[in-house]
Protein backbone atom coordinates (compact mmCIF):
# COMPACT_ATOMS: atom_id res chain seq x y z
CA UNK A 1 0.00 0.00 0.00
CA UNK A 2 0.83 3.57 -0.81
CA UNK A 3 1.46 5.89 2.71
CA UNK A 4 3.31 8.94 3.13
CA UNK A 5 5.20 10.86 0.70
CA UNK A 6 5.56 7.63 -1.33
CA UNK A 7 4.74 7.69 -5.40
CA UNK A 8 3.99 5.66 -8.62
CA UNK A 9 6.25 5.65 -10.67
CA UNK A 10 6.96 4.26 -14.52
CA UNK A 11 9.48 3.08 -16.33
CA UNK A 12 9.29 4.64 -20.25
CA UNK A 13 7.75 1.42 -21.34
CA UNK A 14 4.84 1.55 -19.16
CA UNK A 15 1.42 2.17 -19.26
CA UNK A 16 0.09 4.60 -17.40
CA UNK A 17 -3.55 5.02 -16.09
CA UNK A 18 -5.17 8.11 -15.60
CA UNK A 19 -9.15 8.76 -14.10
CA UNK A 20 -11.17 11.88 -14.73
CA UNK A 21 -12.34 13.26 -11.05
CA UNK A 22 -15.57 15.59 -11.26
CA UNK A 23 -15.07 17.94 -8.76
CA UNK A 24 -18.76 18.41 -6.95
CA UNK A 25 -19.04 16.15 -4.08
CA UNK A 26 -18.80 18.59 -1.13
CA UNK A 27 -21.33 19.21 1.73
CA UNK A 28 -24.82 17.30 1.00
CA UNK A 29 -26.76 19.80 0.84
CA UNK A 30 -24.18 22.31 -1.47
CA UNK A 31 -23.42 19.91 -3.96
CA UNK A 32 -24.71 17.02 -6.24
CA UNK A 33 -25.03 14.40 -3.44
CA UNK A 34 -28.29 15.34 -3.34
CA UNK A 35 -29.07 14.61 -6.79
CA UNK A 36 -27.84 10.97 -6.39
CA UNK A 37 -29.39 9.79 -2.82
CA UNK A 38 -32.97 10.75 -4.63
CA UNK A 39 -32.56 9.08 -7.98
CA UNK A 40 -35.17 6.70 -8.50
CA UNK A 41 -35.15 4.20 -11.40
CA UNK A 42 -36.63 5.17 -14.66
CA UNK A 43 -37.57 1.26 -15.64
CA UNK A 44 -37.95 -1.88 -14.83
CA UNK A 45 -34.18 -3.17 -13.66
CA UNK A 46 -32.50 0.42 -13.62
CA UNK A 47 -30.07 0.22 -10.46
CA UNK A 48 -30.93 3.87 -8.96
CA UNK A 49 -30.19 5.44 -6.33
CA UNK A 50 -26.58 4.09 -6.90
CA UNK A 51 -25.07 4.28 -3.05
CA UNK A 52 -21.47 5.21 -2.17
CA UNK A 53 -19.68 2.72 -0.28
CA UNK A 54 -17.88 5.27 1.86
CA UNK A 55 -20.92 7.70 2.49
CA UNK A 56 -21.54 11.18 1.06
CA UNK A 57 -18.58 12.38 1.77
CA UNK A 58 -16.79 15.89 1.53
CA UNK A 59 -13.96 15.75 -1.17
CA UNK A 60 -13.07 19.00 0.14
CA UNK A 61 -11.61 17.72 3.64
CA UNK A 62 -8.15 16.87 3.09
CA UNK A 63 -9.24 13.20 5.52
CA UNK A 64 -11.56 11.96 3.02
CA UNK A 65 -9.22 12.87 -0.52
CA UNK A 66 -6.43 10.92 1.21
CA UNK A 67 -8.55 8.05 1.71
CA UNK A 68 -9.12 8.52 -2.40
CA UNK A 69 -5.61 8.97 -2.89
CA UNK A 70 -4.84 5.87 -1.06
CA UNK A 71 -7.68 3.87 -2.86
CA UNK A 72 -6.51 5.03 -6.52
CA UNK A 73 -2.97 4.86 -5.90
CA UNK A 74 -2.88 0.95 -4.23
CA UNK A 75 -5.24 0.39 -7.52
CA UNK A 76 -2.86 0.90 -10.33
CA UNK A 77 -3.83 4.75 -10.77
CA UNK A 78 -1.24 6.86 -11.37
CA UNK A 79 -3.28 10.11 -11.93
CA UNK A 80 -6.22 12.02 -11.49
CA UNK A 81 -7.59 14.40 -14.29
CA UNK A 82 -9.26 17.10 -12.55
CA UNK A 83 -12.22 18.72 -14.65
CA UNK A 84 -11.07 22.47 -13.90
CA UNK A 85 -13.27 25.15 -14.71
CA UNK A 86 -11.52 28.95 -15.04
CA UNK A 87 -14.07 31.65 -16.53
CA UNK A 88 -14.02 35.58 -17.45
CA UNK A 89 -14.50 37.65 -14.16
CA UNK A 90 -18.64 37.21 -13.76
CA UNK A 91 -20.28 39.45 -11.66
CA UNK A 92 -22.26 37.64 -8.66
CA UNK A 93 -20.10 34.70 -9.58
CA UNK A 94 -21.38 32.98 -6.02
CA UNK A 95 -24.65 33.06 -7.49
CA UNK A 96 -24.17 31.67 -11.00
CA UNK A 97 -24.85 28.03 -10.50
CA UNK A 98 -27.20 28.08 -8.10
CA UNK A 99 -25.92 26.79 -4.42
CA UNK A 100 -22.21 25.74 -6.39
CA UNK A 101 -19.74 27.65 -4.91
CA UNK A 102 -16.80 29.80 -7.07
CA UNK A 103 -13.57 30.92 -6.48
CA UNK A 104 -13.16 34.14 -8.06
CA UNK A 105 -12.90 33.34 -12.06
CA UNK A 106 -12.53 29.87 -10.78
CA UNK A 107 -15.39 26.89 -10.32
CA UNK A 108 -15.80 23.85 -8.43
CA UNK A 109 -11.92 23.85 -7.39
CA UNK A 110 -12.37 23.35 -3.69
CA UNK A 111 -11.58 19.25 -4.28
CA UNK A 112 -8.27 20.07 -5.96
CA UNK A 113 -7.17 22.86 -3.80
CA UNK A 114 -8.82 22.43 -0.32
CA UNK A 115 -9.14 18.76 -0.48
CA UNK A 116 -6.31 16.50 -2.61
CA UNK A 117 -3.82 19.32 -2.62
CA UNK A 118 -3.87 19.49 1.30
CA UNK A 119 -4.18 15.43 1.81
CA UNK A 120 -0.90 14.25 4.09
CA UNK A 121 -0.38 11.30 1.30
CA UNK A 122 -0.51 13.59 -1.81
CA UNK A 123 2.96 12.05 -2.72
CA UNK A 124 1.23 8.76 -3.59
CA UNK A 125 -0.88 10.15 -6.55
CA UNK A 126 -0.39 12.38 -9.20
CA UNK A 127 -2.43 15.14 -10.60
CA UNK A 128 -3.19 17.41 -13.59
CA UNK A 129 -5.99 19.01 -15.16
CA UNK A 130 -8.55 19.49 -18.38
CA UNK A 131 -9.49 22.74 -18.33
CA UNK A 132 -13.57 21.99 -19.58
CA UNK A 133 -14.08 25.18 -21.00
CA UNK A 134 -17.57 24.67 -22.11
CA UNK A 135 -20.28 26.78 -20.69
CA UNK A 136 -21.69 26.41 -17.61
CA UNK A 137 -24.75 29.14 -16.79
CA UNK A 138 -24.12 32.74 -18.21
CA UNK A 139 -20.83 31.75 -18.11
CA UNK A 140 -18.76 31.37 -21.31
CA UNK A 141 -16.45 28.83 -22.03
CA UNK A 142 -14.90 30.33 -24.90
CA UNK A 143 -12.96 33.50 -22.65
CA UNK A 144 -10.73 36.33 -23.91
CA UNK A 145 -7.36 36.32 -24.82
CA UNK A 146 -6.58 38.07 -21.53
CA UNK A 147 -8.57 35.89 -19.53
CA UNK A 148 -6.36 33.00 -21.23
CA UNK A 149 -2.91 34.31 -20.13
CA UNK A 150 -4.15 35.09 -16.57
CA UNK A 151 -4.83 31.27 -16.77
CA UNK A 152 -1.88 29.96 -18.35
CA UNK A 153 0.52 32.25 -15.41
CA UNK A 154 -1.94 30.62 -12.76
CA UNK A 155 -1.74 27.06 -13.70
CA UNK A 156 1.82 27.52 -14.26
CA UNK A 157 2.81 29.05 -11.25
CA UNK A 158 0.15 26.79 -8.79
CA UNK A 159 -0.19 23.48 -10.30
CA UNK A 160 2.56 22.84 -12.38
CA UNK A 161 5.16 24.23 -9.67
CA UNK A 162 3.46 21.21 -7.48
CA UNK A 163 5.82 18.13 -7.42
CA UNK A 164 2.82 15.95 -7.24
CA UNK A 165 1.60 17.33 -11.32
CA UNK A 166 1.92 14.79 -13.31
CA UNK A 167 4.67 14.79 -16.47
CA UNK A 168 4.88 12.95 -19.35
CA UNK A 169 8.58 12.97 -20.94
CA UNK A 170 9.02 15.48 -18.34
CA UNK A 171 6.56 17.98 -19.59
CA UNK A 172 2.99 18.53 -17.19
CA UNK A 173 0.48 17.75 -18.54
CA UNK A 174 -2.57 20.07 -19.81
CA UNK A 175 -5.85 18.96 -21.57
CA UNK A 176 -8.27 21.51 -23.36
CA UNK A 177 -11.75 19.78 -23.50
CA UNK A 178 -13.58 22.36 -26.25
CA UNK A 179 -10.53 23.52 -28.34
CA UNK A 180 -13.49 24.94 -31.07
CA UNK A 181 -14.53 27.08 -27.81
CA UNK A 182 -10.59 27.77 -27.73
CA UNK A 183 -10.25 28.78 -30.83
CA UNK A 184 -13.50 31.49 -30.49
CA UNK A 185 -11.63 32.35 -27.77
CA UNK A 186 -8.91 34.04 -30.65
CA UNK A 187 -12.00 35.07 -33.07
CA UNK A 188 -11.36 31.70 -34.55
CA UNK A 189 -7.60 33.10 -35.67
CA UNK A 190 -5.33 30.22 -35.61
CA UNK A 191 -2.44 31.84 -35.37
CA UNK A 192 -3.46 33.82 -32.64
CA UNK A 193 -4.59 30.57 -30.64
CA UNK A 194 -0.98 29.40 -31.78
CA UNK A 195 0.67 32.01 -30.46
CA UNK A 196 -1.18 31.65 -26.76
CA UNK A 197 -0.66 28.53 -26.73
CA UNK A 198 3.16 29.43 -27.55
CA UNK A 199 3.79 31.32 -24.49
CA UNK A 200 2.07 28.83 -22.57
CA UNK A 201 4.77 26.26 -23.52
CA UNK A 202 7.21 29.28 -22.49
CA UNK A 203 6.19 29.88 -19.05
CA UNK A 204 6.50 25.81 -18.26
CA UNK A 205 9.78 26.52 -19.76
CA UNK A 206 10.80 29.10 -17.59
CA UNK A 207 9.79 26.99 -14.76
CA UNK A 208 12.22 24.57 -15.61
CA UNK A 209 10.25 22.01 -17.54
CA UNK A 210 11.53 20.81 -20.96
CA UNK A 211 7.97 21.97 -22.67
CA UNK A 212 4.29 21.24 -21.87
CA UNK A 213 2.64 18.65 -22.85
CA UNK A 214 -0.83 19.62 -24.47
CA UNK A 215 -3.78 17.40 -24.96
CA UNK A 216 -6.84 17.92 -26.47
CA UNK A 217 -10.78 15.71 -26.16
CA UNK A 218 -10.86 14.63 -29.65
CA UNK A 219 -14.79 15.55 -29.09
CA UNK A 220 -14.08 19.23 -28.88
CA UNK A 221 -11.93 19.41 -32.37
CA UNK A 222 -13.77 21.06 -35.37
CA UNK A 223 -14.09 18.33 -37.59
CA UNK A 224 -13.36 19.73 -41.03
CA UNK A 225 -10.15 21.28 -40.11
CA UNK A 226 -9.40 18.66 -37.27
CA UNK A 227 -5.61 17.87 -38.04
CA UNK A 228 -4.53 21.07 -39.33
CA UNK A 229 -6.21 22.65 -36.04
CA UNK A 230 -3.99 19.88 -34.31
CA UNK A 231 -0.92 20.49 -36.22
CA UNK A 232 -1.21 24.38 -35.95
CA UNK A 233 -1.61 24.37 -32.13
CA UNK A 234 1.17 21.84 -31.37
CA UNK A 235 -0.66 19.20 -29.83
CA UNK A 236 0.87 16.57 -28.26
CA UNK A 237 -1.49 13.79 -28.04
CA UNK A 238 -5.43 13.22 -28.09
CA UNK A 239 -7.87 11.35 -25.61
CA UNK A 240 -11.59 11.21 -24.85
CA UNK A 241 -13.54 12.10 -21.97
CA UNK A 242 -16.25 9.37 -22.76
CA UNK A 243 -17.33 6.55 -24.91
CA UNK A 244 -20.83 8.09 -26.06
CA UNK A 245 -19.21 11.07 -27.57
CA UNK A 246 -18.07 8.52 -30.28
CA UNK A 247 -20.32 5.92 -30.20
CA UNK A 248 -24.10 6.57 -29.12
CA UNK A 249 -25.88 4.30 -27.33
CA UNK A 250 -28.01 2.50 -29.76
CA UNK A 251 -30.87 0.53 -27.83
CA UNK A 252 -33.48 3.00 -25.24
CA UNK A 253 -33.78 2.66 -22.15
CA UNK A 254 -30.98 0.49 -22.05
CA UNK A 255 -27.69 -0.38 -23.82
CA UNK A 256 -25.58 -3.50 -22.96
CA UNK A 257 -22.60 -2.54 -21.40
CA UNK A 258 -20.64 -4.90 -23.95
CA UNK A 259 -22.31 -3.69 -26.92
CA UNK A 260 -21.51 -0.32 -25.85
CA UNK A 261 -17.86 -0.95 -25.82
CA UNK A 262 -18.05 -2.82 -29.06
CA UNK A 263 -18.76 0.51 -30.42
CA UNK A 264 -16.35 2.50 -28.91
CA UNK A 265 -13.37 0.09 -29.69
CA UNK A 266 -14.56 -0.71 -33.26
CA UNK A 267 -14.91 2.83 -33.96
CA UNK A 268 -10.95 3.68 -32.45
CA UNK A 269 -9.61 0.85 -34.44
CA UNK A 270 -11.50 1.01 -37.59
CA UNK A 271 -13.42 4.17 -37.77
CA UNK A 272 -17.38 4.75 -38.59
CA UNK A 273 -17.74 6.58 -35.12
CA UNK A 274 -18.50 10.38 -34.61
CA UNK A 275 -17.30 13.10 -33.24
CA UNK A 276 -13.36 12.41 -34.48
CA UNK A 277 -13.52 9.11 -34.58
CA UNK A 278 -15.17 8.79 -38.46
CA UNK A 279 -12.06 7.27 -39.47
CA UNK A 280 -9.64 5.32 -37.43
CA UNK A 281 -7.35 6.67 -34.32
CA UNK A 282 -4.35 6.04 -36.22
CA UNK A 283 -5.23 8.21 -38.93
CA UNK A 284 -4.77 11.20 -36.22
CA UNK A 285 -1.27 13.07 -36.96
CA UNK A 286 -0.41 12.45 -32.81
CA UNK A 287 -1.04 9.73 -30.41
CA UNK A 288 -4.43 8.62 -29.48
CA UNK A 289 -4.95 7.42 -25.71
CA UNK A 290 -7.72 5.42 -25.69
CA UNK A 291 -10.28 5.79 -22.62
CA UNK A 292 -12.72 3.04 -21.09
CA UNK A 293 -15.42 4.09 -19.72
CA UNK A 294 -16.83 2.36 -16.58
CA UNK A 295 -20.72 2.97 -17.66
CA UNK A 296 -23.26 5.62 -18.54
CA UNK A 297 -26.72 6.69 -16.70
CA UNK A 298 -27.04 10.71 -15.99
CA UNK A 299 -30.72 10.26 -14.96
CA UNK A 300 -30.04 11.37 -11.48
CA UNK A 301 -29.65 14.73 -13.44
CA UNK A 302 -32.99 15.00 -15.19
CA UNK A 303 -34.34 15.08 -11.29
CA UNK A 304 -36.49 12.46 -11.42
CA UNK A 305 -38.42 14.29 -14.16
CA UNK A 306 -41.96 12.59 -15.29
CA UNK A 307 -41.17 13.07 -19.06
CA UNK A 308 -37.36 11.11 -18.66
CA UNK A 309 -39.17 8.23 -21.11
CA UNK A 310 -40.19 10.42 -23.83
CA UNK A 311 -36.92 13.10 -24.16
CA UNK A 312 -33.37 12.02 -25.81
CA UNK A 313 -31.71 15.59 -25.04
CA UNK A 314 -28.71 15.25 -22.45
CA UNK A 315 -29.17 14.43 -19.30
CA UNK A 316 -31.53 12.32 -20.61
CA UNK A 317 -31.53 9.20 -22.54
CA UNK A 318 -30.70 6.01 -22.51
CA UNK A 319 -28.10 4.30 -20.12
CA UNK A 320 -25.70 1.22 -20.11
CA UNK A 321 -26.55 -1.52 -18.10
CA UNK A 322 -24.77 -4.90 -17.24
CA UNK A 323 -21.63 -2.96 -16.52
CA UNK A 324 -19.64 -5.09 -13.84
CA UNK A 325 -16.58 -5.35 -12.64
CA UNK A 326 -16.17 -8.30 -15.09
CA UNK A 327 -17.37 -6.18 -18.14
CA UNK A 328 -15.16 -3.23 -17.43
CA UNK A 329 -11.78 -4.98 -16.77
CA UNK A 330 -12.65 -6.68 -20.55
CA UNK A 331 -13.04 -3.39 -22.11
CA UNK A 332 -9.42 -2.76 -19.81
CA UNK A 333 -7.89 -5.46 -21.69
CA UNK A 334 -8.95 -3.87 -24.90
CA UNK A 335 -7.50 -0.41 -24.34
CA UNK A 336 -4.24 -1.75 -23.25
CA UNK A 337 -2.92 -3.16 -26.33
CA UNK A 338 -4.06 0.09 -28.18
CA UNK A 339 -2.07 2.12 -25.32
CA UNK A 340 0.74 -0.02 -25.56
CA UNK A 341 1.45 0.78 -29.69
CA UNK A 342 2.00 4.50 -28.73
CA UNK A 343 5.63 5.45 -28.42
CA UNK A 344 6.99 5.79 -24.92
CA UNK A 345 6.03 8.25 -23.11
CA UNK A 346 2.67 8.58 -24.88
CA UNK A 347 1.31 5.05 -23.10
CA UNK A 348 -1.74 5.88 -21.42
CA UNK A 349 -5.24 4.95 -20.77
CA UNK A 350 -7.70 7.45 -19.66
CA UNK A 351 -10.56 6.65 -17.26
CA UNK A 352 -13.80 7.92 -17.12
CA UNK A 353 -14.00 7.91 -14.34
CA UNK A 354 -13.30 8.46 -10.32
CA UNK A 355 -16.87 10.11 -8.94
CA UNK A 356 -19.29 11.11 -12.26
CA UNK A 357 -21.71 9.56 -9.91
CA UNK A 358 -24.28 11.91 -11.83
CA UNK A 359 -23.16 10.13 -15.01
CA UNK A 360 -23.08 6.72 -13.86
CA UNK A 361 -19.66 6.32 -14.86
CA UNK A 362 -17.38 5.70 -11.50
CA UNK A 363 -15.06 3.92 -10.52
CA UNK A 364 -14.81 4.51 -6.59
CA UNK A 365 -16.76 2.48 -4.61
CA UNK A 366 -20.20 1.94 -4.06
CA UNK A 367 -22.46 -0.59 -2.02
CA UNK A 368 -23.78 -3.15 -4.91
CA UNK A 369 -19.50 -4.08 -6.81
CA UNK A 370 -17.41 -2.48 -3.49
CA UNK A 371 -13.99 -2.34 -4.88
CA UNK A 372 -14.46 -4.10 -7.54
CA UNK A 373 -13.82 -1.78 -10.04
CA UNK A 374 -10.81 -0.78 -8.72
CA UNK A 375 -9.56 -4.15 -8.28
CA UNK A 376 -10.25 -4.55 -12.39
CA UNK A 377 -7.65 -2.06 -12.70
CA UNK A 378 -4.61 -3.19 -10.57
CA UNK A 379 -5.15 -6.82 -12.05
CA UNK A 380 -4.73 -5.24 -15.54
CA UNK A 381 -2.20 -2.92 -14.96
CA UNK A 382 0.07 -4.65 -12.76
CA UNK A 383 3.59 -3.27 -12.37
CA UNK A 384 6.87 -4.97 -11.20
CA UNK A 385 8.18 -3.90 -7.62
CA UNK A 386 10.72 -1.27 -8.85
CA UNK A 387 11.20 1.08 -11.41
CA UNK A 388 12.42 4.94 -12.39
CA UNK A 389 10.29 8.02 -12.53
CA UNK A 390 10.53 10.24 -15.21
CA UNK A 391 12.74 12.52 -13.46
CA UNK A 392 15.00 9.64 -12.85
CA UNK A 393 14.70 8.57 -9.01
CA UNK A 394 14.16 5.14 -7.96
CA UNK A 395 11.45 4.38 -5.52
CA UNK A 396 9.88 1.29 -5.02
CA UNK A 397 5.75 0.97 -5.99
CA UNK A 398 3.12 -0.44 -4.02
CA UNK A 399 2.68 -4.64 -3.77
CA UNK A 400 0.44 -5.96 -5.81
Amino acid sequence: MVGGSGSFVHAGDDVQVAAYYFPNWGPLQTSEWGLIKWAKPQFEGHLQPKVPAWGFEDENDPAVMARKIEAAASHGIDAFIFDWYFFDPQPGAEKLAGYTPWDGQKYLSRALEQGFLKAPNIGALRFAIMWCNHDVGPARGAVTPATFETLAEYVTATYFAHPSYWTLDGKPYFSIYDTKKFLESFGNDLDAAAAALGRFRERARAAGFPGLHLNAVLFGLPRDTRDEVIRRLGFDSITSYVWIHHSPLPDFPATDYTKAANGYFQAVTKGGGSNGLEQPAATLPVPYHPNVSMGWDSSPRCRNARDWATRRDYPYGAVMVNNTPAAFRESLERARPLAEANPPGQRVVTINSWNEWGEGSYIEPDTTHGMGYLEAIRDVFSRSATRPTDRGVLESSPER
